[in-house]
């Protein structure tokens, strides 16, 4: 593998950690949203990855397949789950004076951002670490 291959393979990882970390603070921030545009309240997403195939410039001259892949986002899957939450004075209860939560814990959020930046950063770390690798074959060329 080239070292511009790897660095192609880190940023997609960066991209797709991003758009994670983007999406839980989406959930974080609508928690206690109960009226949507679609109606009922906010819905939970989760990104789903896939493996995305690289190919580098030797390949595609030489007509094969690469073996090397970095990760995309799938989609965003959004989840029918709701807590109900005993409150009759608030505008959206039933009859029965529950109100339709989303079903999001702080708790299961934060983990999941937590173990998104530390994929970031290691990223972020194998592309610092591919830029000095470069940087040194190019000192052995002077």
């Amino acid at each position: 593998m080239d070292l511009m291959q790897a660095m192609r393979i880190s940023s997609t990882g960066l991209s797709a950690h991003r758009q994670k970390i983007n999406i839980i603070a989406e959930n974080l921030a609508n928690t206690e949203t109960t009226r949507t545009e679609e109606g009922g309240p906010y819905k939970r997403k989760m990104v789903v990855y896939e493996e995305k195939p690289m190919s580098s410039f030797k390949d595609v001259m030489n007509k094969a397949s690469s073996k090397h892949s970095g990760v995309d986002v799938a989609e965003v899957v959004e989840s029918d789950s709701v807590r109900l939450v005993y409150m009759p004075n608030h505008p959206d209860a039933d009859e029965a004076g529950y109100v339709k939560m989303p079903d999001i814990s702080y708790l299961t959020e934060i983990a999941d951002m937590i173990v998104a930046r530390r994929a970031y950063d290691a990223n972020v770390t194998a592309m610092s670490n591919t830029k000095s690798m470069i940087l040194k074959a190019l000192e052995i060329g002077k």
